[in-house]
């Protein structure tokens, strides 16, 4: 019997999400994503593009060259407030891999930080992306060992 009335009230519950939840248009939604996540790409390649031409960088100094200079606009966007509205317009296409974890770690210092330094800032900051760091971390230990172990090093 419980089961049946549990049933009835998630069915009303979810039928009065849906009433009150905005309507979204899923196509415009993807290619706001693609759109924006395209150009961050863009901005990526014209910055590798012009480190490589006018600077005469290559190889791993290049591509750490280019991820450092695109964490530092993305966390000074984030800082602006300018990459949260980047984010509700582009939705998931905000999300490029290097500046979205920046986004990721530097929102949630922002969000603290009237908490002071240490409980706030520091404690806070790795919050969202910690546990991705973690997960990374201990993925790259486990497949570091097997390599070992295996001799394929």
């Amino acid at each position: 019997m419980a089961d049946n009335k549990t049933s009835v009230v998630n069915k009303a519950y979810l039928a009065f999400v849906s009433e009150i939840s905005p309507k979204t248009n899923e196509t415009r939604s993807l290619f706001n994503a693609f759109a924006v996540g395209g150009f961050i790409c863009v901005i990526g390649q014209f910055l590798r593009y012009m480190l490589e031409f006018v600077f005469k960088i290559e190889g791993d100094e290049l591509a750490g060259a280019v991820s450092m200079i695109l964490i530092f606009l993305s966390a000074l966007l984030t800082g602006l407030g300018v990459y949260d509205r980047i984010g509700k317009y582009a939705g998931a296409g905000s999300i490029v891999p290097i500046t979205g974890f920046a986004n990721s770690v530097v929102a949630p210092a922002m969000e603290f930080r009237s908490e002071g330094f240490i409980y706030g800032l520091a404690a806070k900051m790795f919050i969202i992306a910690g546990p991705i760091i973690v997960f990374g971390v201990m993925s790259s230990v486990a497949v570091g060992i097997i390599y070992y172990i295996t001799g394929l090093i």
